[in-house]
């Protein structure tokens, strides 16, 4: 995927009836499914089957079990309640016949209310730092291949961390992240509905990785098991501009009990607080062979 034209095709699921949908995958570089892709897709699946007015405010998804890449999923939507101004919905993905993935998502009608919100960090702006791509190509030559064939992967988005840490450094690091991220050749006729299917998928990116900070100076990729256990979001507001850059602040509150707790804030480039997230994750220790 190149553009967020493709990531929208992957998204956008196949109709089987009314309330079942099926769709495909991509690899980000993993061998499984990624988390995000199958978030997004079932946020796709439960607003096919909302009314047009109603936006997604809230979603709550249970990573089960890795998913195969080479199979289709296929998702079943369970139309919970429509009310007055909720409209609640609950998503199973399936492979093989085994839930991989379950989501619970609601949907609210416009309203007025109180306006609050906290204040975006004071980071360096995107145009001063280096994306994912510019760091492959200055250190394609001498960092692990594991390491570079990750950064130079295409994708459909562009990625600048305001802080690039060296992984061959074993330093413990700040329990947080800054990332600043945009969407590549966003169309200009982008819905709202799609922009948050996107935004779901992006949000899983970095988030997770980000509890593997605090012990940097004993635990990485090659000692940890990491897995995306559940994801939660809120999305509070809509941005002036869908194809400016945003900015994901990201904390991690806890790690115990081989997991890391992550919490996250999407911002857009003006301070506006669009989105909410927390991620927890299994971060399990390897036992060396």
């Amino acid at each position: 995927m190149k553009s967020t034209k493709d990531l929208i095709d992957l998204i956008e699921l196949q109709s089987i009836s009314e309330t079942q949908f099926e769709g495909r995958s991509e690899t980000v570089g993993s061998r499984t499914v990624f988390g995000g892709q199958v978030l997004a897709q079932a946020l796709n699946a439960a607003r096919r089957t909302v009314p047009h007015e109603r936006v997604c405010h809230s979603l709550h998804g249970y990573f089960i079990l890795p998913g195969d890449l080479e199979k289709t999923i296929k998702f079943k939507v369970l139309k919970v309640r429509d009310g007055g101004s909720f409209t609640t919905r609950y998503v199973t993905a399936e492979q093989d016949g085994n839930s991989i993935f379950v989501l619970a998502c609601s949907f609210q009608k416009e309203e007025e209310g109180y306006e609050f919100q906290t204040k975006m960090p004071e980071v360096q702006s995107p145009e001063s730092l280096l994306s994912w791509e510019e760091i492959y190509e200055q250190t394609k030559d001498f960092m692990p291949e594991n390491f570079t064939r990750f950064l130079g992967l295409p994708r459909p988005v562009i990625f600048k961390q305001t802080v690039i840490n060296n992984p061959l450094d074993p330093t413990d690091l700040p329990p947080l992240q800054n990332v600043w991220f945009k969407f590549k050749e966003v169309p200009e006729d982008l819905s709202l509905p799609h922009f948050q299917e996107i935004l779901a998928y992006v949000s899983d990116y970095n988030i997770l990785i980000s509890a593997l900070q605090p012990h940097a100076s004993k635990a990485h990729f090659g000692n940890t098991q990491l897995a995306s256990l559940d994801h939660a979001m809120w999305f509070h507001r809509t941005p002036d501009d869908f194809s400016d850059w945003f900015l994901y602040h990201i904390e991690v509150p806890s790690t115990s009990n081989a997991r890391g707790l992550t919490s996250g804030k999407i911002f857009s480039r003006d301070g506006k607080l669009i989105a909410t997230v927390s991620q927890e994750g299994l971060m399990r220790k390897m036992n060396p062979k």
